[in-house]
């Protein structure tokens, strides 16, 4: 076995869209050997039950996150700008889910 090079399949991140959702939750793990496998084994053992409508995968090793070391760095400086706030601006009635 020492002679063997073990090759694994990529890890990949699995997010799934509720029929009543609006946005896509992450809901597990799996490897697989490329993006499509991966949807389909996502969509095997995360949507059985029809819960879905729409998966995304991601490969692991693309996702990029801040640390919690950077939360001050990422969120504290979004307090001054009011304008990123909703409530200046008028929602139009025919805008949904807002």
């Amino acid at each position: 076995m020492s002679d063997e090079i073990k090759h694994e399949w990529p890890l990949f991140e699995v997010f799934v869209r509720a029929k009543r959702g609006l946005n896509h939750v992450h809901v597990g793990s799996l490897r697989a050997a490329d993006h499509e496998m991966a949807l389909h084994h996502a969509r095997d053992l995360y949507t059985r039950r029809n819960e879905g409508v729409s998966i995304w995968v991601v490969r692991s090793d693309d996702v990029v996150s801040s640390g919690p070391g950077d939360k001050d760095a990422f969120f504290a400086p979004s307090g001054d700008k009011a304008y990123r706030h909703p409530t200046y601006y008028a929602i139009p009635d025919s805008v949904p889910h807002i």
